[in-house]
């Protein structure tokens, strides 16, 4: 490790360290490509819920509650239950998590070839989050591009810095986070129940029911404060996310070498291991643990799931077909992110099908047949895209828009 990599100063692309061994030539990491295409299916397996439940968007700050399968314990509840303890806040963790990773590459590619860092990495940064926008005003109020921009911004000049500052800003990230869940968390527990919050906006219900799509744009922009809450709130867990994909990248956690593998490997044995006990914990404890569950302990599931992922590839447990799609869809990420949403918004609201009005109170089993049905559609045609194309649709575009500016 150089001089300036320990002493706290920064340095250009060119003076960094070596990047942790990936494929021979710059070729794409396959174990990438399957973990980004699992997360991006992952994410829609939390979304999902979203689309379907009356008042949609808006349902999210109503508290709408979960069945208890305690309370319930029929084959639905507890199918419902086990599918949305295995997604929620994971898969979006993990999503995060290798965006570090992928800002990491691109860091270590622009030293390669001696190219000026940040300045050649704020157009695509840019180029994200106005994309992200359009697809905050048009499609989904929940989108996660937008967020993400603004974290590689800041994470994207950190990583000029030395490996011990970005290791402190790191966990001070994470321990303001920590601290903020916690504080949250006590005064959901201490703030009297009077049941109101689990009743959604009538008004909110009508629109995304029978409302007309520019009826639906003009609410995300008029309530654009309240629906963008969640990146705000949970920035100190972005940048950890992100921070932490660009360190287990220079660790070497996937190569397909022996290190590589003994890494993941205790990622799956500590995320699941430690993981999964304290978020079932948390899920417990009801709407009052949310916040623990989704933004402390859930990151650590997704390493476990990170892990899980790659030992299966490492040791050859999933069928071709699987490990092929899911690496399409990967290839495809962007263009899938944000066809998935298209695809519920067309299939669940009055502006398409209108399947969340039609099916309400019919239980969850066509809510996860939905989500099954996107996933077909997704891997299907990443897979023959791809056999045309080398990238997707918009990341075609990103590349077309950003490559006179960086090259």
């Amino acid at each position: 490790m150089s001089t300036s990599q320990t002493s706290g100063r920064s340095e250009t692309p060119a003076q960094a360290g070596p990047a942790a061994p990936t494929t021979s030539g710059g070729d794409r990491i396959p174990l990438l490509d399957v973990l980004r295409g699992a997360a991006v299916l992952g994410t829609l397996m939390t979304n999902v819920w979203i689309f379907t439940a009356p008042g949609s968007e808006w349902s999210v700050l109503q508290g709408v509650q979960t069945p208890d399968p305690l309370a319930d314990p029929s084959p639905a509840t507890i199918a419902e239950t086990v599918f949305r303890f295995l997604a929620d806040g994971k898969f979006l963790s993990l999503l995060t998590v290798l965006f570090g990773v992928g800002l990491a590459i691109q860091y270590d590619s622009a030293a390669r070839r001696g190219l000026r860092w940040p300045a050649g990495y704020r157009p695509r940064a840019l180029f994200l989050l106005a994309e992200g926008t359009l697809h905050f005003v048009l499609v989904f109020a929940w989108d996660v591009l937008m967020g993400y921009a603004v974290t590689a911004l800041l994470v994207a000049r950190l990583l000029t810095r030395s490996a011990r500052a970005r290791t402190r800003i790191m966990w001070l990230a994470g321990g303001l986070h920590l601290a903020l869940m916690a504080l949250i968390t006590a005064a959901m527990a201490s703030a009297p129940g009077d049941g109101d919050g689990d009743a959604v906006s009538a008004r909110a219900v009508d629109l995304y029911a029978h409302g007309g799509f520019l009826e639906q744009v003009s609410f995300r922009l008029h309530n654009a404060l309240a629906l963008r809450m969640e990146p705000v709130f949970s920035f100190g867990l972005l940048v950890l996310l992100f921070l932490l994909g660009v360190r287990l990248h220079r660790a070497g956690a996937f190569a397909a070498d022996a290190r590589g593998r003994r890494l993941r490997t205790r990622l799956l044995a500590w995320g699941l291991g430690l993981g999964l006990p304290l978020n079932a914990l948390c899920t417990l404890g009801g709407s009052d643990f949310y916040f623990l569950g989704r933004y402390v302990t859930a990151p650590l599931v997704a390493l476990g799931y990170l892990g899980l992922v790659g030992v299966a590839l490492d040791r050859r447990w999933l069928p071709r077909p699987l490990r092929s799609g899911l690496a399409a869809v990967g290839r495809t990420a962007l263009s899938a992110y944000v066809l998935q949403n298209l695809l519920c918004v067309l299939a669940c609201y009055g502006i398409g099908l209108g399947l969340a009005e039609r099916f309400a109170g019919h239980g969850p089993w066509w809510v996860m047949g939905l989500w099954a049905a996107v996933c077909a559609v997704l891997v299907g045609g990443a897979t023959l895209w791809l056999r045309r194309f080398p990238h997707g649709p918009l990341e075609s575009v990103q590349k077309r828009l950003i490559r006179p500016k960086s090259a």
